[in-house]
Formats: structure tokens, sequence, C-alpha cells
């Protein structure tokens, strides 16, 4: 994948030129650069990420209304999460009726 110099946009190869849709800048291919970039092929997989789930390791319940439209439950599991970076943490809730998850 190839950034322009200019803009800053993603560029498109078009023959033995990298193109910017954006600003139309161009610049010549660079078969060493190239084979240097991974491709999708190189690429691993690793699976889904991992879900949170405030129902493992939850031990007590907290009166929380569910938001399905069709759950009237008013009990729901909660989990606190750390943000990625580590800024603040999320409260994850769980529905002990139906098993609807939302955050806070």
């Amino acid at each position: 994948m190839q950034f322009c110099d200019e803009c800053g946009s993603m560029m498109h190869t078009e023959g033995d030129t990298w193109v910017c849709r954006s600003c139309e800048n161009e610049e010549p291919r660079n078969s060493h650069t190239e084979a240097a970039m991974t491709t999708q092929d190189g690429q691993r997989n690793d699976g889904a990420p991992a879900v949170a789930d405030a129902t493992q390791g939850a031990t007590e319940t907290v009166q929380e209304s569910c938001p399905a439209a069709d759950c009237d439950s008013d009990q729901a599991y909660s989990e606190m999460m750390p943000k990625p970076g580590g800024s603040y943490e999320v409260r994850l809730f769980t529905c002990v009726e139906c098993g609807h998850k939302w955050r806070e």
C-alpha cells in the first residue's frame, strides 16, 4: 500500500506508476519497495477477537434495565473492562433474562 506524499490519500497502481485519485499526484513504482510490502496472502489469521462477556467472573447482579425491546428485565451481570490505552474503563452489562449485551 502506498500513500500520497502530497495529500496523504491511498494511491493506486496504473502500469508502472502509483497514481493518487484525490490530487492526481504520480510516483514511479519501485519493485524493491513493493516486494517488502505485506500482502493479504502473507498475513496470518488469528481468528475472531475475543468478545467480552459480563457473565464471566460475575458473582452478583445489579439493578439495570435491559434495553432490548422485547425484554423487561431489570437485572444484569456487570463487569468493568479497561479501554485500550488505559485512559478509562467501560462498564459492560449482560441481561440475566435474555443475554443481551450492552455497555455504559
